[in-house]
């Protein structure tokens, strides 16, 4: 199971980027994210909106001491930032060190992340070597994890997209 935490959340100031940490983590093959710094009811809600219409077995839920929860983890830990090994050979430590039935918990920050986590985490992980938004370090992330998720069918939905060259489609499956 892949889970990631998102760590530091601003209740009005990190709404829509928190969002589209859920919906990046969901749509690339995450089965849950927990967000830690200021609970927000309606951010929460706004993902479960969107599993409930898009479909999927995924989760959001709130963490308020994230750093016990990093700690009882029993999986394999990676922090996405731009320090870290390089993501090629990153990607080759964890496919050698994290088997199909390992929980993998993928750590990002919003907030800045602090300087034990990235010794204390099983990988630390550089997606780029540049500033970059955890949104997009996430995606490359899980697409070289679990590419096979780009493109797949999401149970229990009630609409879906249909591929088109030009123009959008979605469609009603109810």
């Amino acid at each position: 199971m892949i889970k990631v935490l998102r760590l530091g959340h601003r209740a009005g100031r990190d709404d829509r980027i928190s969002t589209h940490v859920g919906l990046t983590a969901r749509q690339w093959g995450a089965e849950e994210i927990i967000y830690s710094g200021e609970k927000d009811k309606n951010m929460l809600e706004s993902v479960e909106d969107v599993v409930d219409r898009w479909g999927g077995d995924f989760e959001a839920k709130y963490e308020n001491d994230w750093k016990r929860f990093f700690k009882d983890f029993d999986g394999f830990t990676v922090v996405l930032s731009m320090f870290g090994e390089v993501l090629d050979k990153g990607m080759e430590i964890i496919d050698n060190e994290v088997e199909d039935e390992d929980d993998l918990l993928v750590i990002i920050g919003g907030e800045k992340i602090p300087s034990w986590l990235y010794e204390e985490a099983d990988l630390n992980l550089s997606v780029g070597s540049q500033p970059h938004s955890e949104v997009g370090a996430l995606a490359v992330f899980l697409h070289e994890y679990n590419s096979e998720m780009l493109y797949r069918d999401f149970k229990d939905a009630s609409i879906e997209v249909v591929p088109k060259a030009h123009g959008k489609e979605v469609k009603d499956l109810e």
